[in-house]
């Protein structure tokens, strides 16, 4: 009898702990549900927040989602599809600036350097980018072999300080496998020599990429950006 009654008292707990389990995943699912409707209200208080809101807030909140969907979904898709690590890229000086002159006022002004090295003005008007840019400009790179990049193009590349330097190729030599690029700054005397940096005779190894195209001073948002960051800090 012992063993009879001891089967029905566990057949009795079964029923009893399925009648409590239905009751706790009954509980959970309202449960959800009610966190489900708390969500969706969150979330359009959120949306209004971001996107109608016009207060000062909103505006920051913004800046700082802007800055993080370019940061790290943008730029590395840009990055991706342009094969190279610096898809965009800000003119932080103004070592390619023509100074506001037209090409043939320019060519005048600065051509001795360029014809000691081989350089007339009929070659350097096929040269791409051939009137510089000016700090301050947004410059689209693109990542090329060493092959594919020609004198007159102009190239990103690492050099002695944090920021990288964009200059114009003005000589291409190759050494067994490895190619040596010439650069200059157009708006520079003449290329940079120093212990650090020799411009005359560039690794490839130490190339970025090659600017294809140019949208005027959008890059001062970053540089004054930069600067309010410096003053910050």
């Amino acid at each position: 009898g012992i063993l009879f009654f001891g089967n029905l008292r566990t057949s009795t707990d079964f029923h009893s702990n399925l009648t409590k389990n239905k009751s706790f995943l009954l509980y959970h699912v309202v449960f959800l549900f009610m966190d489900k409707k708390e969500l969706k209200k969150l979330w359009k208080k959120v949306w209004y927040f971001v996107w109608e809101d016009n207060s000062v807030w909103s505006w920051i909140v913004n800046i700082i989602l802007a800055f993080v969907l370019i940061k790290f979904v943008v730029y590395p898709g840009l990055g991706f599809v342009l094969t190279t690590s610096h898809p965009v890229v800000a003119v932080v000086s103004g070592s390619m600036e023509h100074n506001n002159l037209g090409f043939d006022e320019w060519w005048d002004e600065n051509n001795d350097w360029y014809i000691k090295n081989g350089v007339n003005k009929e070659y350097f008007e096929k040269f791409s980018l051939k009137n510089g840019f000016n700090k301050g400009d947004i410059m689209v790179l693109v990542g090329r072999d060493a092959e594919d990049i020609n004198v007159g193009e102009v190239i990103v590349f690492r050099g002695d300080r944090k920021d990288p330097i964009i200059h114009r190729v003005v000589g291409k030599t190759q050494s067994d496998d490895t190619i040596y690029f010439h650069t200059k700054g157009d708006n520079n005397k003449d290329s940079i020599q120093s212990n650090r940096l020799d411009e005359t005779n560039l690794n490839e190894e130490v190339v970025i990429g090659k600017a294809v195209f140019r949208v005027p001073l959008l890059g001062y948002i970053k540089i004054w950006f930069v600067e309010l960051l410096k003053l910050i800090g």
